[in-house]
C-alpha cells in the first residue's frame, strides 16, 4: 500500500512504523474485537496520523517561517548533549547522516512553530465556561474519604522470626487494654516509633490492601486488635475520618482552565487539519 498526498509518496514503511507505535497503547480499546477487527481498525487509524503529519509537515514547509542556520545548529547540539551515547543519538534518528538529521529536526521546529501560530491568539476560557466544566465534571474533583491513623508494627526480618515479633506486639495488645497510652506504646514497642507511629491521613489505594481492610473498618478513637500483613505485625487506631468531598471551585479553577485551554487548542489543529484534508488530493495506490 501506498499513498500520495499532494504529490509526495509515503512509502508503506512509514504506515507500518505508525501502526506499532499505536499498537500498544490501543490493544486494551480493542480487547471486545477479534485481532482482524483490531488490526483493520489501527491500520485505518496509522494511515489518517501519516496523512495528517504530512498535511502538517507540507503546510509549515510551504507556509511557516524559516529556520536560520544558527538557531538549526544551536538545536542540533543541544539535542546531540543530551545523550550520554553518540550512537543512540544516531540510531534514534535512523541515520549517522547529520545533515539528515538536520533537516528533520528542521521540520520538527517549523511544525511546533506552525501549530504555536496557528493557536496563538485563542481567547481564554470564560467564566462560564469554567463554571459548566465544573459542574459537569465534579466527580473528578471530589477528594476521597481520609482517615488519620497510627500503628505499631513489628516486622518479620532475618532479626526477627515470626514467633518473637507476635510475642511482642501481644504485649503490647496486653499493655493497651489496661489503659496504656497507644502513642507510648508505639515507642516502646514498634520498629517504627517515630511520631508514636502516626501515618498521617491516608487514602484506600495508598497502603497494602490488608492494613486497609482493617484500619477502615475502624470506628474513630478504636484500636484493633492484632493483624498481620506482608510487613508484620500491627496494631492500628483509627483518630479521624473526613468523608468524601466535592473541592471547591477555587481550588481547581486553575487546572480547569488548563484543561479548556487543552482542548480549545486541540479543536483549532483538528479543524485546521480538516481544512487541509479538505484541500488535499490523497491517493491510495
Amino acid at each position: 500500500m501506498t499513498l500520495i498526498v499532494n504529490g509526495q509518496k509515503i512509502e508503506e514503511t512509514e504506515i507500518k512504523s505508525e501502526f506499532e507505535r499505536l499498537k500498544p497503547h490501543y490493544e486494551q480499546a480493542f480487547k471486545d474485537q477479534n485481532s482482524q477487527e483490531q488490526k483493520a481498525q489501527l491500520l485505518d487509524w496509522s494511515k489518517e496520523n501519516v496523512i495528517e503529519m504530512v498535511l502538517i509537515r507540507q503546510e509549515a514547509k510551504t507556509n511557516g517561517a524559516p529556520i536560520s542556520k544558527d538557531d538549526l545548529d544551536s538545536v542540533f547540539a543541544k539535542t546531540k548533549e543530551q545523550y550520554a551515547d553518540t550512537e543512540q543519538f544516531y540510531k534514534d534518528f535512523e541515520t549517522d547522516d547529520e545533515a539528515k538529521i538536520k533537516e528533520t529536526i528542521r521540520m520538527q521546529i517549523q511544525v511546533e512553530r506552525k501549530l504555536e501560530d496557528i493557536c496563538k491568539d485563542l481567547p481564554g476560557p470564560s467564566k462560564e465556561d469554567i463554571d459548566k466544566f465544573y459542574d459537569q465534571n465534579k466527580e473528578q474533583f471530589k477528594s476521597p474519604e481520609q482517615i488519620k491513623v497510627s500503628h505499631i508494627i513489628k516486622h518479620i526480618n532475618w532479626q526477627a522470626d515470626e514467633a518473637a515479633a507476635e510475642n511482642v506486639i501481644k504485649k503490647a495488645l496486653e499493655e493497651l487494654k489496661k489503659g496504656e497510652v497507644f502513642e507510648t506504646l508505639a515507642q516502646k514497642y514498634s520498629d517504627c516509633p517515630e511520631n508514636g507511629g502516626d501515618l498521617g491521613y491516608i487514602t484506600r489505594g495508598k497502603m497494602v490492601e490488608e492494613f486497609e481492610d482493617v484500619v477502615f473498618n475502624l470506628a474513630v478513637g478504636q484500636a484493633s486488635g492484632v493483624f498481620r500483613t506482608r510487613f508484620g505485625f500491627h496494631i492500628a487506631k483509627l483518630y479521624d475520618r473526613k468523608p468524601p468531598a466535592l473541592t471547591e471551585l477555587k481550588e481547581v479553577k486553575d487546572q480547569i482552565v488548563n484543561a479548556l485551554k487543552e482542548q480549545a487548542k486541540s479543536k483549532t489543529i483538528d479543524d485546521f487539519i480538516d481544512k487541509l484534508k479538505s484541500k488535499a488530493k490523497i491517493e491510495e495506490i
